[in-house]
């Protein structure tokens, strides 16, 4: 397992774990089971989009460190 903000540009993982997370990435679909791929990352690196089933999603690494996933690939 490792957070959501370690995933690289391409790669893919399940969410095993959100309990710590807001409220708010919940309703966006971070949710146990989610399947979740990292599609590009800012020239900074912060922040990063997520595509979220069917959504791209922009999050800052701030908040989606508090979410884990599981590799998926």
């Amino acid at each position: 397992m490792k957070a959501l903000n370690k995933l690289r540009t391409g790669e893919e993982g399940v969410v095993c774990n959100n309990e710590l997370c807001a409220e708010r990435l919940r309703d966006l679909g971070l949710v146990r089971g989610t399947r979740v791929r990292c599609l590009m990352r800012s020239p900074l690196g912060d922040p990063a989009a997520y595509l979220i089933r069917g959504a791209l999603i922009a999050i800052r690494d701030e908040d989606a460190s508090w979410v884990e996933v599981e590799s998926g690939e």
